[in-house]
């Protein structure tokens, strides 16, 4: 991992893995298909070694969206464990401290392994190993089960190819480098079945998710000469369609694939916070690489990729766009 990433931080990560007796490992609010599949494989990996280790999802975060339903979750808990002062905690694919939405995990003196992929980590861990150019953090995970001595196991394999393929788009995305395909061979070889973890992360798709894709595309709107193509679901949308809010995963992929877009975004309600407002989800997608989303993400508390990146907010539908319209020209 060399051209990867930071060799002494890798070792010393390796260390902590291999000498702590009790883990608990976590990853970031709304987990997608990398955030998932990096839980999953490591809990094994570390299960495997003999390890007292759980993994931890909260409870506000189920159920999980019905393309990762396969993925095995045994150990799984919902709230902090009562022993957490005696365990390390191994943060994966989390940005900063605040994405991981149980308060418990950011006490003071807690001992963080943070392990993650995104460019704009704020180096939050008590050891830290953040590899930038790494294609997702499964990536990162499948390197430490070398450093381990762990051989992929079924249940390891399709969790760390469902990272792969969900984080770089099958392959599609900037992000994709040598490495993902070497770790996608390996992973075929040790018996992956490329069609099946296909057919369960992208078909199957509920007719719910489907109608509010038509909303979603219903809704499409475009600002300077298409540069920003934005799209908005609001919690009527969601209701109509009879669609969980993890039925918008996808959306913006169309919007981005528009010919002309720099910029892609996708509003969403989400929740009202203390006060009463009402919470939107905006997520990003550049198509030009002049623009890095996480930046403008960045401005309003978010962060991510720059390709892809995201943040939640209070601003209103038009607010929100003003806001892109002139980050997207300050960039361009």
């Amino acid at each position: 991992m060399a051209e990867n990433g930071d060799r002494a931080s890798r070792d010393e990560v390796l260390e902590e893995l291999r000498g702590a007796p009790k883990l608990v490992v976590v990853t970031h609010e709304n987990p997608d298909g990398d955030a998932l599949g990096s839980l999953v494989a490591m809990q094994e990996i570390l299960t495997t070694l003999g390890k007292d280790s759980v993994m931890f999802i909260d409870r506000r975060e189920l159920p999980l969206p019905q393309e990762y339903h396969f993925l095995p979750l045994a150990g799984l808990i919902t709230i902090p464990p009562e022993d957490l002062e005696q365990r390390t905690i191994v943060f994966l694919d989390c940005g900063n401290l605040e994405r991981n939405p149980a308060e418990a995990f950011r006490r003071p003196g807690a001992h963080l392994l943070n392990i993650d992929h995104h460019h704009d980590n704020t180096r939050f861990g008590t050891v830290n190993l953040v590899v930038p150019d790494a294609s997702c953090t499964a990536e990162i995970v499948w390197d430490l089960m070398h450093g381990l001595g762990v051989s992929p196991s079924p249940t390891i394999g399709e969790a760390l190819y469902v990272g792969l393929i969900t984080d770089t788009g099958r392959f599609m995305y900037e992000n994709t480098g040598p490495r993902a395909h070497l770790m996608a061979a390996e992973l075929i070889e040790a018996g992956v079945d490329v069609h099946d973890i296909y057919r369960r992360v992208y078909e199957g798709v509920p007719y719910g998710k489907l109608a509010l894709l038509a909303r979603g595309l219903a809704n499409v709107r475009r600002y300077d000469e298409g540069r920003l193509t934005v799209t908005a679901l609001s919690a009527e949308d969601f209701s109509a369609s009879g669609a969980e809010e993890s039925y918008s995963e996808g959306v913006i992929d169309h919007l981005r694939a528009v010919e002309g877009t720099a910029v892609a975004a996708l509003v969403r309600d989400r929740k009202r916070d203390g006060d009463g407002k009402l919470l939107r989800k905006v997520s990003l997608r550049a198509s030009d690489d002049r623009v890095d989303v996480s930046r403008i993400a960045r401005r309003q508390g978010g962060g991510g990729h720059r390709q892809a990146a995201g943040f939640t907010t209070s601003m209103s539908d038009e607010e929100v766009v003003q806001f892109l319209r002139e980050e997207i020209a300050a960039q361009l």
